[in-house]
């Protein structure tokens, strides 16, 4: 009988992780580390100080192919993907015919390159692909390429560390990407991340991965970072996690990614639900997703149930926990809209006790993206 270890896979960094002492889980089908003996608060804080390295390489890399791929993916997404300039990266809602996010994702357009470069979640990515190659057969070609790794080299420091390996790389501005040589590998090379912080996502092939990465950690500013600290970062920072925080009965208007549907797009229209879509976004939603700042130090955890100060249950959390940046417990879910501003007093339903906590405005650490003089 099949065992579920013998299920997962693995990245092509696995054996780096357990040499460097990482404690591994199964995430997404595969098996990851969640942290390294340094431990997931000084992981997080050295992320957020000085520079961290990822491996994202579960995700899901994809090229597509077409005589219009960016017109085509505006079929299935919201953003202004025919708009994407060269050497440029956006981030897009792939949407079902309800309006409902299946996921979310980043777009890129290579300079001198008429395929665009697709990365999507780990989770979904099988999912993601079997959609858009069904919705948009006849009109594009999806490419997996499951031959690349990804790494995230990620904090104030990572523009310094990586321009030491691949000279120049550092006048790249927020979500520009390029084709670089680093450490001597041919990579794909974009500034951004999921962390809130400065940082470089880096696609390479599977083969070169091991190298690249003891390149970067023989820094003594990097150190890897596990999911664990993925996971605080990105909630310090107000983004979503899909599965959590949006799937595919939240949509873009409820779930406060408006800004993801292109201007263009908002008169347009010809995305999924669009009709649907804009008249909440103009009219309003039931519910909102917001931030929530508990007053104690428990951390609400996914799935706690909020409620109204007269015990009503007007909510609940879909991502919750400690934030080391901030010394305290941080959270993010859905409440009714007539609930959602920040400062309004809520409580948190936590093993039949309603412990008090707010509304509060994210992201909860400001966000320090490379924008300005540059690239």
């Amino acid at each position: 009988m099949e065992t579920t270890a013998e299920k997962l896979q693995r990245t092509p960094l696995y054996d780096l992780h357990v040499e460097l002492g990482a404690k591994i889980v199964p995430f997404a089908g595969y098996e990851m580390p969640v942290q390294y003996p340094t431990g997931i608060i000084k992981e997080h804080l050295h992320t957020r100080e000085k520079a961290g390295l990822f491996d994202v390489s579960h995700m899901g890399q994809a090229f597509l192919r077409g005589p219009d791929p960016a017109r085509a993916m505006e079929k299935v997404c919201p953003s202004d993907f025919v708009g994407l300039k060269e050497g440029m990266q956006r981030y897009g809602l792939l949407l079902n015919d309800q309006g409902g996010v299946k996921d979310d994702f980043m777009l890129t357009k290579l300079a001198d390159e008429a395929d665009l470069y697709l990365v999507v979640n780990a989770s979904m990515k099988e999912s993601d692909f079997a959609y858009i190659a069904k919705k948009l057969d006849g009109e594009l070609t999806l490419i997996p390429r499951p031959d690349r790794a990804l790494l995230a080299l990620q904090g104030p420091l990572a523009g310094k560390v990586l321009d030491k390996l691949s000279p120049g790389i550092d006048f790249l501005n927020f979500m520009r990407v390029t084709r670089a040589t680093v450490a001597g590998v041919e990579a794909i090379v974009g500034r951004t991340g999921y962390t809130g912080e400065d940082g470089f996502e880096i696609s390479v092939s599977a083969a070169d991965a091991e190298k690249l990465a003891r390149a970067i950690l023989a820094d003594p500013d990097v150190l890897p970072i596990g999911l664990g600290a993925r996971d605080s970062l990105r909630l310090e920072a107000g983004l979503c996690l899909y599965g959590h925080d949006i799937d595919e009965t939240t949509d873009p208007a409820e779930a406060d990614l408006v800004w993801a549907i292109g201007k263009r797009r908002k008169t347009e229209l010809g995305f999924p639900a669009a009709e649907k879509i804009m008249a909440r976004v103009l009219n309003g939603t039931e519910k909102k997703r917001v931030g929530v700042r508990p007053d104690g130090r428990a951390p609400a955890r996914d799935g706690t149930e909020i409620a109204a100060k007269d015990g009503r249950v007007i909510g609940k959390i879909t991502s919750g926990g400690f934030g080391p940046s901030l010394n305290a417990p941080i959270a993010m879910g859905y409440v009714e809209t007539p609930f959602a501003a920040d400062g309004t007093e809520v409580d948190l339903l936590v093993r039949g006790k309603a412990l008090p906590a707010r509304i509060a405005p994210m992201p909860f650490v400001p966000h320090r993206y490379k924008r300005g003089a540059g690239k």
